[in-house]
């Protein structure tokens, strides 16, 4: 018993450290789970570049029984013209010739384009597929010298904050090679600004909203038709998401609140003195594969 007795406190903390070491790797697994459950911190992401294609809009405000959509739309016969074999690899190859000179090009002079140009081309993005043919784009085309000039005053003081806050020192040092920085010049000479902006939702006659199903990938899909299409008319661009600067643009523009802003494009030609980093496009080999 005495031995029992003079154990006892020896017991006691042997049971207490246990139970510490014990307490410790559980709340050490439950901070690994915390941690691992967090999502990571990245200043820089911006709402308006968020893909709001899975978002549900409130039951009360959408129309379940009518979405605008005729259902009794007619269908008709599709003639198109087919080419021969050669003629097909010709005109892909020629087509791949037009598109791998497209450059980011950030010196754009001020000299005038046809505004006809951009007229077609916008149409030509307007011909791009979309989710239940919802067609979620508007192309607000700016040629104002006021009106481009509050957008480069808009873009320039967030995208400073950007480079040297919100992005980090790898994003940042990674953008070195391509000379670029939050001054953005030719906000101003390029003779038009082109903002395409998402429709994340419609809205119907009777005033409810309307789903606009993959909005996201929907605009996506035009503007890089728009891209295309710009090449082809021998006009040049950088494609250009300026972080944060949503709001402020779509208030600037007057656009509703159900639009969002994907891309922004400044149009025009190279200045004569224009440069472009000597870069190369991955081999075929590396970016596609046959199954």
């Amino acid at each position: 018993m005495a031995i029992f007795s003079s154990l006892t406190p020896v017991l006691i903390a042997v049971i207490c450290v246990l139970i510490g070491v014990i307490l410790k790797k559980t709340n050490g697994e439950k901070e690994k789970r915390e941690t691992k459950s967090k999502p990571l911190s990245r200043p820089w992401v911006d709402e308006d570049l968020k893909d709001g294609t899975d978002h549900h809009l409130e039951e009360e405000e959408v129309d379940e029984e009518w979405q605008g959509l005729d259902e009794n739309v007619a269908h008709v016969p599709f003639l198109v013209e087919r080419y021969s074999e050669a003629e097909m690899i010709k005109r892909s190859q020629m087509f791949y010739e037009l598109l791998n000179k497209r450059r980011s090009v950030r010196f754009l002079s001020d000299e005038p384009v046809p505004r006809e140009v951009i007229d077609n081309v916008i149409r030509t993005a307007g011909t791009s597929p979309s989710g239940a043919h919802t067609e979620p784009w508007t192309f607000v085309v700016v040629q104002d010298p006021y009106l481009k000039h509050k957008i480069r005053e808009i873009v320039e003081e967030e995208e400073e904050i950007n480079y040297k806050k919100r992005m980090g020192d790898r994003w940042v040092n990674d953008l070195k090679r391509l000379r670029t920085n939050w001054i953005k010049e030719y906000l101003d000479t390029a003779p038009y600004l082109i903002l395409i902006f998402k429709q994340v939702y419609g809205r119907l006659p009777n005033g409810k909203k309307k789903t606009h199903y993959y909005n996201e990938i929907s605009v996506s899909i035009a503007c890089g038709i728009l891209l295309a299409a710009l090449q082809n008319a021998g006009l040049y661009t950088v494609t250009s998401t300026p972080l944060n600067c949503g709001p402020q643009l779509r208030v600037l523009l007057q656009r509703p609140a159900n639009e969002k802003l994907l891309l922004l494009l400044p149009v025009g030609y190279p200045k004569k003195d224009a440069t472009v980093p000597a870069l190369a496009r991955k081999p075929l080999e590396d970016i596609m594969v046959v199954m």
